[in-house]
């Protein structure tokens, strides 16, 4: 896990796509869906406010409406903690309480079970290969003992970074070099988008626990998959 948290973009890389015409279109549909998938989680995991809970892999972006909008809707941010391969550091200035640590190397820089609850959005998407992957869920899992995480689904008819319809419906050998002769080469690198099928997303689930996939719908299209694990009781990961 080489990248436990978000790509770093390459110089002058428009990461969110704000230059885009259709980005205003993009920001309400990802509120939209932010709003159910932070519902979701507060569902899923009924955390009282003496919960710990760990966001990993937020953005030091706070421009953007849905851009750390668990940090935005979470009524007790001292209760937060967040963590990205990016300086976030002002964001603990942004709420009060929240606490900030830089990931550096391949584990996330905390100790086993250390939280209540990880959560994570949109970020696994962005960590590299299906074994990066892996060990990014593993990662969760092992610095708590249940965790929700989401990633958009492959088969969305739009692939909300690039706002190209259909493309990546290709098999990644074809939409790849497709995206390089697009201009899009950044998107094109599987360490910097490696979009899951819902049965690939259930692949990456701790093989002890117990775990669930579930997709998401948008605009009468399942949009996102939602992963949630929890360990059984007094079980540590191994």
């Amino acid at each position: 896990m080489s990248t436990p948290g978000r790509a770093e973009p390459a110089a002058g890389q428009d990461y969110f796509n704000r230059r885009h015409p259709l980005h205003g279109l993009k920001a309400r549909l990802a509120t939209r869906a932010r709003r159910r998938m932070y519902r979701r989680v507060l569902a899923l995991a009924r955390p009282d406010r003496e919960a710990r809970i760990l966001d990993v892999g937020v953005t030091p972006d706070l421009g953007i409406a849905y851009s750390n909008f668990f940090e935005r809707w979470y009524p007790y941010p001292g209760r937060l903690t967040v963590c990205s391969t990016e300086d976030c550091s002002a964001l603990e200035h942004h709420f009060p309480g929240l606490r900030f640590r830089l990931i550096e190397g391949d584990r996330l820089p905390f100790k086993d079970r250390e939280f209540d609850l990880a959560v994570s959005f949109a970020v696994l998407e962005h960590v590299g290969s299906t074994a990066h992957q892996r060990r990014f869920v593993a990662e969760l899992a092992r610095v708590a003992p249940a965790f929700v995480a989401y990633t958009p689904y492959r088969y969305f008819p739009v692939e909300m970074h690039t706002l190209l319809p259909l493309v990546h419906w290709l098999p990644t050998r074809w939409h790849r070099p497709l995206l390089r002769r697009l201009g899009l080469a950044f998107w094109a690198e599987e360490s910097n988008l490696n979009l899951l099928s819902a049965s690939e997303a259930r692949a990456l689930l701790p093989p002890f626990g117990s775990g669930a996939v579930r997709l998401l719908w948008t605009a009468g299209w399942p949009s996102n998959i939602e992963l949630s694990w929890r360990a059984t009781p007094d079980e540590r990961p191994p």
